[in-house]
């Protein structure tokens, strides 16, 4: 892993492949063993989710769906504080065991939206699991049950997060040159 260059900004190595790889099953571990037994839905965060989901479901081996909403809150390297959906969740969440999957929890904007609206929906449980975590950066009080990793209020891209829609393909994950 080197620096790379995304636009006009450059990004250094932060994350490597293996040990995203190490974060995402040690989540699943966690997952299947509270869950046994149990059928979950997951519930992704587009755009950037996509490839920690997919790796992610590849380690579940409990009975599952997973479904996708497409929410926005950023504006280049910046949260806007503002939700746009872009398009929503189609079926019911109702009696079910949910999952809202993250690439992502910085402010805990876009989240607490999303969590509370699914809560008036009255799914048997509801948790949120997210690959990384800035806890310095969190403002609201949704609990974030599963957390791949905690890391600091940085900017990053790669394995699905973008600047700006680029950097999603990146197998790693970067951190903002400073």
């Amino acid at each position: 892993m080197s620096e790379i260059q995304i636009k006009d900004l450059a990004f250094v190595p932060y994350i490597n492949e293996t040990e995203l790889q190490k974060l995402i099953s040690d989540v699943a571990q966690k997952i299947n063993s509270d869950y046994k037994g149990k059928e979950i839905l997951f519930v992704g965060v587009l755009n950037g989710v996509f490839m920690f989901a997919s790796d992610l479901m590849k380690r579940i081996d409990l009975k599952c769906q997973i479904s996708f909403v497409k929410l926005s809150s950023y504006d280049g390297t910046e949260t806007t504080g503002i939700i746009k959906e872009l398009f929503g969740l189609t079926e019911s969440v109702e009696s079910k065991h949910v999952i809202l999957l993250e690439d992502i929890v910085d402010t805990g904007i876009t989240i607490e939206g999303l969590y509370n609206d699914l809560l008036k929906q009255k799914p048997a449980s509801l948790e949120i699991c997210t690959l990384l975590f800035k806890p310095d950066k969190y403002t609201k009080g949704v609990p974030i049950k599963y957390v791949a990793k905690s890391v600091p209020n940085e900017f990053v891209v790669g394995y699905g997060l973008d600047y700006d829609g680029f950097g999603r393909n990146i197998p790693s994950i970067y951190q903002l040159k400073s």
